[in-house]
């Protein structure tokens, strides 16, 4: 099963199992990681499931929406390889991903 890495903001990475079609925060959240708190569900109405990702998977990932953007620009903790995890949905080609939980704003 592919998987992502997801370092907590502890430093500790954690190996996440994904089944095709979920999202990244829908598999973090699945895997039992509270953290990322995640409080619109997925709905891109707030910024509180902001990861960092690994540049080296920019290129993998979908185009940032005008409204994950604006969103991203309310976090004090935006960084250039900032992305809400709601909207990265995953694939094969995503295995081995690695992301970090942002600080919470």
């Amino acid at each position: 099963m592919p998987e992502v890495i997801v370092k907590s903001r502890d430093g500790y990475e954690h190996r996440v199992p994904f089944q095709h079609g979920l999202s990244l925060m829908e598999a973090i959240r699945e895997a039992g990681l509270d953290e990322l708190l995640a409080l619109c569900g997925g709905c891109c109405s707030c910024a509180t499931c902001h990861v960092y990702v690994d540049p080296a998977f920019a290129d993998r990932l979908p185009s940032m929406s005008e409204d994950e953007n604006d969103l991203l620009d309310s976090s004090d903790h935006r960084a250039q390889v900032s992305r809400l995890s709601c909207q990265i949905p995953l694939s094969d080609e995503h295995d081995g991903l690695s992301v970090s939980i942002a600080p919470e704003d």
